[in-house]
């Protein structure tokens, strides 16, 4: 199994693994969207800089962060529920996910060990089944738990980079596969995702480098505009959270969807864009998990919080 250290934030700009991370989740994408393999096209030294967005501008391109983002809640903690539904794991692990979802949004931070819990449980479980059924029952969790859960506020921004002719990336430390059907169901070009190995069309339960969180987000993003000829300067990126400012301070066009109160602040700051799709209450409560008020989850959820509180 891989080492630990999922999904942690990075004291640097970027590691060796991240660029690994970041190169195949962009070689994924374009293999996912169709694209031929080849060099980028030349950039046109001689075209004039233009107002963003513009229309049939096809060097600039969206990138949109999935969870919170686009979507409320995580998309990996719905796809857990779904194989739950399907008996891929047990429910004493449906509720250790639960919680580790739980304590990631409540507590603000990343704590290095439950997020690397949080990796080798969802490498665990996807060992030894095929890619291929993966996919199709993630095409069928996406229409159970996901479908419904879209923020159409963001959907409208990601709409307007559609019509104006631009390509759009969703780009997420969710499994590339589950990130490529959400894009595609959204009508978006494509997706960039975490890399999990496979040989012969069957899992290994290893990483190709790292999630793609943090700066290899960036990395990802980096790797597909030099592949597709982009302008990062003409670009937009949406996020909701301050991990993902590698990602934002790439482009031109930044923006804070839903943030969290770190990069509110740093948006304000360096006056990025900002919008809240939350309602008031939501907003108030930056960190509390859209998905811990679903069901019967949440209400274990919540007992399980209430108890942890109790016996400190």
């Amino acid at each position: 199994m891989a080492a630990r250290g999922w999904l942690t934030p990075r004291r640097r700009s970027a590691t060796a693994r991240s660029v690994l991370a970041g190169e195949a989740a962009a070689e994924a994408a374009r293999k996912a969207a169709g694209e031929p393999a080849g060099e980028a096209p030349a950039a046109d030294a001689s075209a004039p800089e233009r107002e963003f967005p513009v229309a049939g501008d096809t060097r600039a391109a969206a990138f949109f962060d999935l969870d919170n983002t686009v979507m409320q809640g995580a998309a990996i903690f719905h796809f857990g529920r779904g194989l739950y539904k399907r008996k891929f794991f047990q429910r004493s692990e449906l509720a250790r996910f639960a919680w580790q979802q739980t304590w990631f949004r409540l507590a603000g931070v990343e704590d290095p060990e439950h997020m690397a819990d949080v990796r080798e449980s969802a490498l665990s479980i996807v060992k030894g089944h095929r890619v291929s059924e993966l996919m199709s029952i993630g095409e069928e969790i996406y229409d159970e738990y996901m479908a419904d859960r879209i923020w159409p506020g963001t959907r409208a921004l990601a709409q307007a980079h559609l019509d104006a002719g631009q390509k759009v990336w969703l780009v997420t430390a969710a499994p590339v596969e589950t990130a490529t059907i959400i894009a595609r169901r959204l009508g978006l070009t494509g997706a960039l995702g975490t890399v999990a190995e496979s040989v012969d069309g069957v899992y290994t339960g290893r990483l190709v480098g790292e999630p793609l969180h943090g700066p290899a987000k960036a990395e990802a993003v980096r790797a597909l505009a030099a592949a597709e000829g982009l302008d990062l300067a003409r670009c937009a990126a949406y996020s909701d959270s301050h991990n993902d400012i590698p990602m934002l301070s790439l482009v031109g066009h930044p923006y804070a969807i839903n943030p969290d109160t770190k990069l509110r602040k740093h948006a304000r700051e360096r006056d990025w864009r900002l919008r809240d799709y939350r309602t008031g209450r939501k907003a108030a409560k930056v960190g509390i998990p859209a998905a811990a008020g679903v069901g019967a989850i949440a209400g274990g959820t919540a007992a399980a919080v209430a108890l942890h509180r109790r016996r400190r």
